[in-house]
């Protein structure tokens, strides 16, 4: 007994230094100075409110006290919180500078591994400029088949249910088919591997119900995470979040160095047999993007500080499997529930779709469609489904300010200084939704003001399309074109084939999620994520 309570007391004597040591510069921060909202939790600070289901808070926050502000996180530390189009550019540029906060590499780490979505600095470049080839326009344009076959399969999928029922309806939870079909896809085109999780006649796929159990509610914030976080002896006791994200990850690598090490044998038959026996630079293509990765590993002509291990290689599979199917099936899910909205939109698009001359159009065809385009544009910047992203300053440095703002003391600040380990927040859909950019109308789904977007947004260093959804700089989203176009093959194939309409009222449908944004129903929490819609299959006039 004696031998517990002094284990315990030393735990809550390191848990204490931990914290004072921390603690005591971030409580004297410079971002204390700046405006913001009261504190919140005595605890987690304003962090239960920026996760809570009105997504729009932290708009009301900006339009408030401005576009640079201070909330308080864990413990009541000052964070940064900015829409400033200047200071979010220098945060996200100045990737050797910023990084990833400890906490959240080390959640990312538990289920992904150390793949490119988490490795930093120089890991981090090195990873992602040998991974860059893979993710190129020329390898997406092959794969379109893929994203259109699968997307076919859901049709079918879809197609026998509502055919089955007696007034030829379905009323599904879309999340579950579009989650199958992306599953599909990630296999085929990320790995070669088919695991035919939309097959009706298959058993659930034991990807998908790890994936479900993962992903139907987001985790909480508790003192049990914040200490494990802090300290990591707490870090042994494993709560039934821990043991799921841990079976979403043995489940992951244990089929990722199975894919490798049949992948490895398969490349190294195919060119025994024809007599070279290596693989060479001029090799490096293939339809998936485990078989690139693998032959840049094995070729005899490439350096090896060019290459990736083989554990390197293999700690990308989860985040292929994860990046690459649960966040393209839930932005498609919310495009879905904006088109039944807005039905009009919904038969307008469809009128464009179906003058389309074939079932099977390429990635230049899709691209071309225009009313397609403004559709994925708008959903894509009113519903982001990841909608903040956080960086700590790895040293002590000055942000810029594109406007000068004033402090709770009344001085006027041309930039704001922050010291090492501070952390700064980027509210992605925050952003996306200001009407000091986007206008009055920014809450509202308009996919006409793509055609004449406001000229502010040019300032915003997004990847694609002056959008922060896939990021900007050196991390923003490698595999953003893949999304993209599987995305607009999804959309084509399934506007084309049925027509859908919301199963619930629409204020019902909420968003879910402090990270990672995902539709709920308020009369039926217990659910989990979900979006009920009714579907028929479309039969013209």
């Amino acid at each position: 007994m004696a031998s517990v309570l002094l284990l315990f007391a030393g735990a809550v004597v390191l848990l204490l230094v931990r914290i004072l040591k921390t603690a005591v510069p971030r409580w004297l921060s410079p971002f204390g100075r700046l405006r913001g909202p009261p504190r919140g939790h005595v605890l987690f600070g304003n962090l239960l409110q920026i996760g809570s289901d009105h997504p729009h808070l932290h708009t009301k926050w900006f339009e408030e006290y401005g576009p640079t502000i201070r909330v308080f996180g864990i413990f009541n530390f000052p964070w940064l919180y900015t829409t400033d189009l200047r200071l979010i550019n220098h945060i996200l540029t100045h990737s050797m500078e910023y990084f990833k906060p400890e906490e959240s590499r080390k959640g990312l780490s538990m289920l992904l591994g150390q793949g490119v979505l988490v490795t930093e600095g120089e890991t981090h470049r090195h990873q992602r400029r040998i991974m860059n080839p893979a993710f190129g326009p020329g390898q997406i344009r092959g794969l379109t088949e893929i994203f259109l076959e699968k997307a076919n399969n859901l049709c079918e999928y879809w197609n026998y249910q509502v055919a089955s029922s007696p007034d030829e309806t379905l009323r599904t939870n879309v999340m579950d088919g579009l989650s199958k079909m992306t599953l599909d896809v990630i296999g085929l085109a990320g790995f070669n591997y088919e695991f035919d999780a939309l097959n009706p006649d298959k058993p659930p796929n034991e990807l998908n119900r790890v994936f479900a159990e993962l992903f139907k509610t987001p985790p909480p914030i508790t003192v049990g995470r914040i200490l494990k976080d802090l300290v990591p002896f707490f870090s042994r006791f494993r709560d039934d979040r821990t043991k799921k994200t841990e079976d979403a990850r043995e489940t992951m690598q244990r089929i990722g160095m199975r894919l490798l090490q049949e992948k490895k044998a398969e490349i190294q038959r195919e060119y025994g047999e024809k007599g070279t026996g290596a693989v060479e630079k001029k090799d490096l293509q293939g339809r998936d993007l485990l078989t690139i990765l693998i032959k840049a590993n094995m070729a005899t002509d490439i350096p090896d500080d060019q290459k990736l291990t083989d554990e390197e290689v293999v700690a990308q599979v989860p985040t292929f499997l994860v990046a690459g199917h649960e966040t393209t099936s839930t932005a498609t899910t919310w495009c879905l529930y904006a088109l039944c909205k807005h039905p009009e939109m919904q038969q307008k698009l469809r009128e464009e779709l179906l003058a389309v001359a074939t079932d099977t159009p390429t990635m230049e065809d899709l691209n071309a469609l225009p009313y397609l385009d403004l559709i994925i544009r708008e959903s894509l910047r009113l519903y982001a489904p990841v909608t903040l992203t956080s960086r700590v300053a790895v040293h002590d440095d000055v942000l810029p300010l594109s406007e000068p703002i004033t402090d709770k003391n009344g001085n006027v600040l041309h930039e704001i200084p922050i010291r090492k380990k501070q952390r700064i927040v980027i509210p992605i859909l925050a952003l996306q939704t200001s009407k000091r950019i986007w206008g009055e109308d920014a809450f509202e789904f308009k996919p006409e003001r793509w055609e004449h977007p406001p000229e502010a947004i040019a300032a915003i260093p997004g990847v694609w399309s002056h959008l922060l959804t896939f990021l900007g700089g050196p991390h923003a989203c490698i595999g953003y074109r893949f999304s993209l176009v599987e995305m607009k093959a999804l959309v084509f194939t399934l506007i084309r084939r049925f027509e859908f309409e919301l199963a619930v009222p629409a204020e019902q449908v909420v968003p879910q999620g402090q990270f990672l944004q995902r539709p709920a129903v308020t009369s039926d929490r217990k659910a989990g994520a979900q979006l009920p819609l009714i579907i028929r299959a479309y039969k013209g006039v």
